[in-house]
């Protein structure tokens, strides 16, 4: 059995999506402080200039000592309009991809709607994802924080943007890979928009486990 502890992220990398495709159960860390420079704010896509970084606007208003703050606490800073131009960036990426049109719709409420609580967008993300690949999976969330577990595989460590683990993946056609080359791991939107119907078999043929 793979019983998977991760971090729920914007939109999740590709090696995040892999990993729940194919495991038996998922876990999903509900308790830890939030930390800046991570997936759980921020995604990257393809865009017409290579490798574009997407980050939402938080709120900090933890502890000024320790700038510690529970990550289900923390609140998305709305006096940017950030929903606006994440969209616009979307749009403008992978417009011309070939499922873009297939899944738009399922996707823009996402960015039309005013969002308070950064844990709570990312879970309402996931789940829109899931309709998408037409993934079914069922999972829990922690009731308290243990920095170490033993009876499930730990993979919280995806969550970090520069820390993460790597995995090969296999490589798939690319609105601008002719310009840049394939960039991997990128956003789950990347392979969604580009692969569409047959983005959750790419998922479950990755080498993970």
């Amino acid at each position: 059995m793979k019983n998977v502890l991760l971090h729920p992220m914007y939109f999740g990398s590709i090696s995040q999506y892999a990993v729940i495709a194919q495991s038996d159960s998922i876990i999903f860390e509900n308790e830890d402080n939030y930390q800046k420079q991570t997936y759980r704010s921020r995604n990257y896509i393809y865009g017409a200039n290579g490798k574009l970084l997407l980050t939402i606007p938080i709120k900090h208003t933890g502890d000024k000592q320790n700038n510690k703050q529970l990550y289900k606490d923390v609140k998305i800073e709305n006096e940017f309009k950030w929903q606006l131009l994440h969209w616009k960036s979307i749009e403008s990426a992978y417009r011309t991809s070939p499922f873009f049109e297939y899944y738009e719709d399922e996707m823009i409420h996402l960015f039309e709607k005013r969002k308070n609580f950064l844990l709570d967008f990312n879970y309402e993300c996931m789940e829109v994802i899931q309709d998408c690949l037409q993934l079914d999976i069922s999972y829990t969330k922690t009731l308290t924080y243990q920095k170490e577990v033993e009876t499930v595989i730990d993979l919280r460590t995806l969550v970090n943007a520069k820390k993460e683990k790597q995995y090969e993946l296999s490589s798939y056609i690319q609105v601008f890979s002719d310009k840049y080359g394939f960039i991997p791991n990128l956003s789950i939107l990347d392979l969604l928009f580009n692969e569409g119907t047959n983005a959750l078999t790419y998922l479950e043929e990755q080498q993970i486990f």
